[in-house]
């Protein structure tokens, strides 16, 4: 087949550059011309057929054997018309007979040009499959496409990517073009590429958060035992120092709280509890409840892992969470079984400054005097060491409340100094 050379030195320059194997699409361009020879001859008909890998000459010939009374056509052959492609055929024995090849040429450029375009594909799927599988678990970002159903398609750099309903933050909305930031979940092979799916409601995605935002978080110097979420509304973060001379909390806080609060603008306003890990069960239990102050914990099976803590009456509602979801993260977190009672409240000493002289701080009024004693901020001292993070996690006080009323207490208790008589 002239011309066939031609094709055999582009094939070679595509299997230098592209690593597509020259024999593999050889061997389909000759599929492709057995198989319509068939159809000319006859499906059951036997065919010999080769293709030269140096010159891509294609030779294709029928076997039919040599029988007195012709029964079947596409195998068999009459000894008059065999003598007449071999002389000295003899009934009994085999002819082969020349297939006209020169018609088939077409039909093999276009096969390689099929072959070519989908090996192609297959090699720019494996391609994009062996880039993105290693990086699960990692943070991508990209921009909504389009919208299918529920779920959204996000465009990445060289592929496309779904953010499926149940990945989603519950309250957040997206537009076509939004930039969104996201964690890949899991990458799959699917017929039409890999299938990447990505999350931002798992932990691993706060995990990837805390990374980026918390240098101690990168280097290992603080590490993110566990993660639980509800996304949209309230995580909790289990997180421990490899270094004694660094507290693990006040690291991933940051500043006036700027690198907690960078982390839920990112989600959508998620209350983060900085839970900080205690080898102990006990106590690890009782940082777990937090924001609630809990007063002890008892470990009541250890096998079952069941475990109960007494709170102060006013911290109950505190410690359990809105519909259940404190106790709920708490217990999902640390992995406990637990039980929240009630203790006997305890009188306050002589002169102990109360729940109503909160309301000289800024930022305090009779509202927030009372969500702030319910929690146990029931002295200016005690709102002097909290964080702003700790307050915005209390239900009816926001970012901008907390850091006006860390502020004021914390002058408030340098101008009144606790006795220590």
């Amino acid at each position: 087949m002239t011309g066939k050379s031609e094709l055999i030195l582009a094939l070679e320059q595509i299997e230098r550059e592209k690593g597509i194997r020259k024999d593999e699409i050889l061997k389909m361009i000759e599929g492709a011309m057995i198989s319509s020879l068939r159809k000319h001859v006859g499906k059951n008909a036997v065919i010999e057929a080769a293709l030269d890998p140096d010159t891509a000459d294609f030779t294709a010939c029928v076997v039919k054997k040599v029988v007195e009374a012709v029964t079947d056509p596409e195998l068999e052959i009459s000894l008059h018309e065999a003598r007449m492609h071999r002389r000295d055929a003899a009934v009994g024995g085999e002819v082969r007979i020349p297939a006209p090849v020169e018609e088939f040429k077409r039909i093999a450029a276009q096969t390689a040009k099929q072959v070519l375009f989908q090996k192609g594909r297959e090699v720019e799927r494996d391609s994009l499959f062996s880039e993105f599988k290693p990086k699960e678990g990692e943070l991508v970002t990209g921009s909504v496409h389009r919208f299918m159903e529920r779920n959204i398609i996000i465009t990445l750099d060289k592929a496309e990517a779904i953010l499926p309903l149940r990945e989603q933050i519950r309250r957040e909305r997206y537009n076509i073009g939004q930039s969104v930031r996201a964690a890949i979940l899991k990458v799959d092979k699917a017929q039409r590429g890999p299938q990447i799916v990505l999350s931002r409601a798992a932990p691993v995605f706060l995990r990837r958060l805390f990374e980026l935002e918390v240098p101690e978080v990168a280097d290992k110097t603080v590490e993110i035992v566990d993660v639980v979420r509800d996304p949209g509304f309230r995580s909790k973060v289990a997180v421990r120092s490899t270094d004694p001379k660094v507290d693990a909390v006040g690291s991933c806080v940051g500043l006036r709280g700027s690198r907690i609060r960078s982390i839920m603008n990112e989600l959508a306003g998620e209350r983060i509890d900085l839970i900080p890990y205690d080898d102990d069960p006990a106590a690890y239990v009782a940082n777990s409840l937090a924001p609630a102050r809990v007063a002890s914990v008892t470990i009541l099976d250890a096998s079952l892992r069941q475990a109960e803590a007494l709170v102060n009456e006013e911290q109950l509602s505190v410690a359990i969470g809105k519909e259940g979801q404190n106790i709920r993260l708490a217990a999902k977190l640390t992995g406990w079984h637990l039980e929240v009672k009630t203790k006997p409240a305890e009188p306050k000493p002589a002169g102990e400054v109360s729940a109503s002289g909160l309301s000289e701080l800024e930022g305090v009024g009779p509202k927030t005097a009372g969500i702030l004693s319910a929690a146990g901020y029931d002295d200016p001292h005690r709102l002097a060491e909290a964080s702003v993070p700790e307050l915005t996690a209390l239900e009816g006080i926001g970012e901008k409340t907390a850091a006006k009323i860390v502020a004021s207490a914390k002058q408030y208790a340098k101008d009144h100094p606790k006795s220590t008589a």
